[in-house]
């Protein structure tokens, strides 16, 4: 354990258990081979891990995934464009935001409004979308710490988590699987308040990100379990499609948002953060420091905030972020519903038509993708022109890096696979999605 290794590569593969342990048996060798998961505590989910074991040295490892599948992109065909974002934002639920950017730039560059998104609407997206990934990032700092012993790294994750969570219940009204994000725009403009409470947690969360040097970056025990671990070079991250930290890990500065901006990260200015150990210690510095450049975007975002629309000036697109929400938080407004109904019952008829059959997208296919925490998120969509998406398909960066386990587990101890685990960072909805 701790030293550097050179691995083979090994197909992914799935297969039933009879015929595994056939295929892994060896005459005159003692193999074990046993479950680790899809009820593992340190499997990030439902994950399920086919481990042979030599001792106490893995031989070979299967990933076997699909015990979580939610049918999210199949859902996707029987709703509205606009409806499709409630699914997608279930999919990669640590970070939802992303799903739903992901998902509304593929349905505008389709529908060819991109450039009439209003730019505050864009400029929102990049601060919730930044909030979001400090917030992923805690939770997988957290959750590796806590599998490898250090629980207090658990409870500080959370207690950040918590005060990025109460901004987005502030902002949308939920902690996660917002809506938020909708084709044309924004659900509705930052609520009153909602600026000054961001403004108030970057200097605290710079002050806290310094508890976990403290308490990690020296320690002895920590090190011993993280450094020279889980080993996969640039040439192996490319051989397997593997993006996001663990790329970056590499020493590769490979970030979508610098690469293909979107959303105007063109205008921002943040480091694309690097580490060359390519091992699980490098990993957790690279999204340590992640979190420090998205606080510097957080903050770029708040001095580019200007007054100004939240959606498209087109009224065959623009439901429902044009309607303000009541007092109560519920409903469309009724100042809105008294005009509409009151006033114009062709404005009514328009308002039901839209929220019950939404808009028509012209037809097409097209594939967009963002720098989500665990690596690069694309969108493929395909229209036939009709109110529902003909094809949703999610490119989920925690199935693609999931390939690289058996190349991080394969040579190393048992208690290796879960720190090699949790330097993956996998989320099992966008996995199974």
């Amino acid at each position: 354990m701790g030293e550097q290794r050179d691995h083979d590569f090994y197909t992914v593969a799935g297969g039933d258990w009879d015929v595994f342990a056939e295929e892994t048996s060896v005459e005159g060798e003692e193999r074990v081979v046993v479950n680790m998961g899809p009820q593992h505590p340190s499997t990030h989910g439902v994950l399920r891990l086919i481990l042979t074991l030599d001792g106490e040295t893995v031989t070979e490892c299967r990933v076997s995934v699909g015990y979580l599948h939610t049918g999210i992109e199949k859902n996707c065909e029987y709703r509205n464009w606009t409806q499709g974002v409630t699914f997608v934002t279930r999919a990669d639920y640590l970070a939802p935001f992303f799903n739903e950017v992901a998902y509304c730039l593929a349905v505008e560059r389709l529908l060819g409004v991109e450039e009439q998104v209003p730019e505050r609407a864009s400029v929102i997206r990049v601060l919730v979308m930044e909030l979001n990934r400090i917030a992923s990032h805690l939770v997988a700092i957290g959750t590796a710490g806590m599998e490898l012993g250090a629980v207090t790294v658990l409870t500080y994750g959370f207690r950040e988590r918590e005060l990025v969570l109460d901004l987005f219940e502030m902002i949308t009204g939920l902690r996660m699987n917002h809506g938020y994000v909708r084709p044309g725009g924004l659900a509705q403009d930052l609520p009153p308040g909602a600026v000054e409470a961001i403004r108030d947690f970057i200097p605290l969360m710079r002050t806290r990100l310094t508890d976990y040097e403290n308490l990690l970056n020296a320690n002895d025990v920590w090190l011993r379990r993280t450094k020279g671990v889980a080993y996969l070079d640039l040439t192996g991250c490319l051989a397997l499609g593997v993006t996001g930290p663990m790329l970056r890990a590499t020493g590769l500065p490979h970030d979508l948002r610098k690469s293909q901006p979107y959303c105007g990260y063109e205008n921002y200015e943040f480091d694309v953060v690097t580490r060359e150990g390519c091992d699980v210690f490098d990993r957790y510095l690279v999204r340590l420091d992640e979190m420090k450049q998205s606080l510097r975007i957080v903050e770029q975002c708040l001095d580019r905030l200007v007054p100004g629309p939240v959606m498209v000036d087109d009224p065959k697109i623009a439901w429902p972020a044009q309607l303000t929400l009541g007092a109560d938080g519920l409903g469309n407004s009724l100042e809105h519903i008294r005009r509409i109904m009151n006033t114009s019952m062709e404005s009514l008829i328009h308002h039901f038509r839209l929220v019950t059959e939404g808009f028509r997208v012209p037809p097409g296919q097209v594939y967009v993708a963002v720098e989500s925490p665990r690596g690069e998120l694309g969108c493929h969509l395909v229209s036939d022109g009709g109110n529902y998406p003909y094809r949703v398909h999610l490119r989920d960066p925690s199935f693609a890096n999931l390939q690289a386990l058996p190349t991080l587990a394969v040579g190393g101890m048992v208690a290796d696979v879960i720190a090699g685990v949790a330097s993956v960072d996998p989320v099992m909805g966008g996995v199974d999605r």
